[in-house]
């Protein structure tokens, strides 16, 4: 097993203190107009304070109609610059890297009322979501404000981004054959669909500096995505050089798919055992405990992701580093000690919502 503990290069030349990297969170905590807020700063820097090698930002949107959630923290305009320059110091003050996730929600949109102004995009028409289907120009351009949204984590002090091509957003809306039915050079096929996300990459490597870090997320499950098609782009990624890490996102890493021919293994298990060149493996997906998180660097993996678990322990890296047996705080928790781990009243509310369950009265 790989020790959680020590540090790991990235082909692009930047390196993290150590295995641990702070998942992209939904948090609804900035400013209307994507601004950071001080309650965002606070979230991710307690993070980055609390030992985590790469803290990443919750997912922001490169496209104004491309918000997901109120709240988002954006990085579609020069306006979100002055607030994000402060917020990649903030984290880099306490030797973590710091990261972008780059998003756009495309016609998930539809799920928060009066988000957007205007009717959500896809990649094709969408009935039930009201989604109308973007053109070539469009999809084009879609490209282009994903790479303007890299130069601009860039300008503002970032170490790098992560390409978030997984949960249902577009992205992913692309890749999911149930959902793209282009028929121009962006659709059809694998190498169609997924078309979108290696010109992605192709543009961020011509148009940001060299060790400028670059990451993928995706995932296998949900949304119209196949395991064999996202093991085939998994592996395909693992052996592409421009690309210095790949984050699975495996909703459960130990549970098995749910595709029955490729029921008797676990999700971990599948990319696990694909071949890979410099890329980086990690995972995230019920990841709570020190316990968890070896298993998963026991399977081959370079790093792990924590997510909800970050979210009770800010300080978890550290925490492991000075017993690695340590239990972990687990829900529910009180508003008083969800606030103590730098989640604002907005963000208790968020989670209250959503996960009833996670908050005590």
């Amino acid at each position: 097993m790989t020790d959680l503990l020590s540090p790991l290069a990235f082909t692009c030349g930047q390196t993290m203190p150590n295995r641990f990297m702070l998942a992209p969170l939904t948090n609804c905590q900035s400013h209307a107009d994507g601004t950071l807020s001080d309650d965002e700063y606070t979230w991710l820097t307690m993070r980055a304070k609390g030992g985590f090698g790469l803290t990443m930002t919750c997912a922001s949107h490169v496209q104004a109609v491309g918000q997901g959630f109120p709240g988002q923290l954006g990085i579609w305009d020069d306006k979100h610059i002055p607030g994000l320059m402060r917020l990649a110091d903030g984290i880099k003050q306490h030797h973590s890297a710091a990261l972008v996730q780059l998003h756009h929600a495309g016609m998930r949109s539809s799920l928060v009322k009066d988000l957007i102004d205007g009717p959500p995009v896809c990649p094709s028409d969408n009935e039930r979501s009201g989604a109308r289907g973007l053109t070539l120009a469009e999809t084009q351009q879609l490209v282009e404000d994903f790479v303007r949204g890299a130069e601009r984590a860039e300008a503002a002090g970032f170490d790098g981004v992560e390409l978030h091509g997984a949960h249902g957003y577009i992205l992913c809306q692309y890749f999911s054959a149930s959902i793209n039915h282009r028929d121009d050079a962006y659709g059809g096929d694998v190498e169609g669909r997924f078309r979108i996300l290696f010109e992605i990459i192709e543009g961020i490597r011509a148009r940001c500096r060299k060790d400028f870090v670059l990451g993928v997320r995706l995932s296998p499950e949900r949304f119209g995505m196949q395991l064999g098609e996202v093991l085939g782009v998994a592996g395909k990624l693992l052996k592409d050089s421009r690309v210095d890490f790949l984050d699975m996102s495996l909703w459960d890493c130990f549970k098995e798919p749910e595709e029955g021919e490729f029921k008797g293994k676990t999700l971990a298990d599948y990319f696990a055992a694909l071949e890979r060149g410099s890329v980086k493996l990690g995972a995230a997906g019920q990841i709570q405990t020190p316990q968890e998180a070896e298993r998963l660097m026991d399977l081959g993996y370079d790093y792990v992701m924590l997510g909800r678990a970050a979210m009770w322990n800010h300080d978890f890296p550290q925490r492991y580093a000075q017993d690695r047996t340590f239990t972990p705080a687990s829900p529910p928790l009180t508003p008083a000690q969800l606030g103590a781990e730098g989640i604002s009243p907005t963000f208790v509310t968020y989670i209250k919502s959503n996960w009833p369950q996670y908050v005590a009265d």
